[in-house]
């Protein structure tokens, strides 16, 4: 009989590693920038109507090589190289997709799309709005947002709220290689213009993906964020590279039996408030991170609603954020980085939120 029972065990154990070796196995890594591309080129072979304008897309595969190889599958019709000439190519990319095309028109950063904001917010905003629904504008305006690394001020600037304040656009701002390839497949499938904030710095960090991310019908519904990690001590509120920082100061916190909730807000506008109430009515305390300026930031809109909310009355301390210092991002190294929120200010905050200073 123990022989049997001992059979029986040993046979339910390598089944279990069979098994898990097997889900292993099928779980691959990819970069932020192979999720991006990859999602474009499946959406091109989808639908004719879409193409892609820009800087440098072309020939040279993109500034960020996120089209690499596109140029040359899909050939000058639907890959573009434009003049450096912000405003124009955004226009051309506007009129087209009113025209019944679905551009997805790249900015080398969002700092340049400032040119172009007339378009993106007068024409493609505005337009279904005030056409009484007649005129739709189904474009992508995707690049890298935010800062990155000793690119200085003019290149730093976080737009995710000056966008997220506009009705008529939706604003996305994904963390991972799977908030990447999901939205941006959802974003080039919906109709409205669909403002896509990157992070430079994210383009080469690998991430896993399982198969059902990979397919080709692989999409993430908007304005739905996701819990990236569970925690009953406080609710952590991030997107982009932020989300990033908050899971590693989330970790540290752990090793001193902190637990942290930490949730990648994925969509800007529409925001999730359903996610955030629902933690912090569980956490009873918030604190939003983000890489942008304090003024009138996502933090602040975040701050509003739960204080218009019933969540409000859960909140056991004041809500914390955490942004950029209220400068243009410096070039000195020293200087850009204590002008970011860090992991340690993460800490800091949490800490202070709970009352552990002492």
């Amino acid at each position: 009989m123990n022989i049997l029972v001992k059979w029986i065990k040993h046979n339910k154990f390598l089944k279990l590693i069979s098994r898990t070796q097997r889900c292993s196995s099928s779980i691959k890594q990819m970069t932020v920038r192979d999720a991006l591309n990859s999602a474009m080129d499946e959406e091109m072979e989808r639908d004719k109507n879409i193409f892609i304008l820009g800087e440098e897309v072309a020939l040279y595969d993109g500034a960020y090589k996120v089209t690499r190889n596109l140029w040359k599958k899909y050939g000058d019709k639907r890959v573009m190289d434009t003049p450096i000439t912000e405003m124009g190519f955004a226009g051309i990319a506007v009129g087209a997709a009113m025209a019944g095309l679905r551009p997805i028109c790249e900015f080398m950063t969002f700092n340049f799309a400032m040119q172009a904001i007339d378009q993106i917010i007068n024409s493609a905003a505005k337009s279904h709005y005030m056409s009484a629904g007649i005129v739709k504008a189904p474009i992508v305006f995707r690049g890298p947002n935010g800062p990155a690394s000793g690119v200085a001020a003019q290149h730093s600037h976080c737009y995710s709220s000056w966008y997220s304040s506009c009705p008529g656009l939706i604003v996305l701002a994904p963390y991972s290689s799977q908030d990447a390839r999901g939205l941006l497949k959802t974003a080039i499938r919906d109709n409205n213009p669909v403002v896509f904030l990157e992070n430079e710095l994210l383009y080469g960090t690998s991430f896993p993906m399982t198969p059902d991310t990979l397919s080709s019908n692989f999409i993430i519904p908007i304005g739905k964020g996701k819990y990236e990690k569970r925690g009953e001590h406080v609710t952590l509120v991030a997107f982009s590279k932020s989300v990033e920082t908050c899971i590693e100061a989330a970790d540290k916190l752990s090793k001193e039996n902190i637990n942290c909730e930490v949730i990648n807000l994925r969509s800007l506008r529409p925001l999730d408030m359903e996610i955030i109430i629902e933690s912090v009515m569980k956490t009873h305390h918030l604190i939003t991170v983000e890489i942008a300026f304090p003024q009138c930031g996502i933090g602040s809109e975040i701050c509003a609603r739960i204080v218009e909310s019933n969540a409000f009355n859960y909140l056991d301390a004041p809500i914390y954020r955490l942004t950029n210092v209220d400068v243009p991002l410096p070039y000195a190294k020293n200087l850009e980085t204590k002008a970011q929120p860090q992991v340690h200010d993460i800490i800091k905050a949490i800490k202070k939120s709970l009352n552990l200073t002492h």
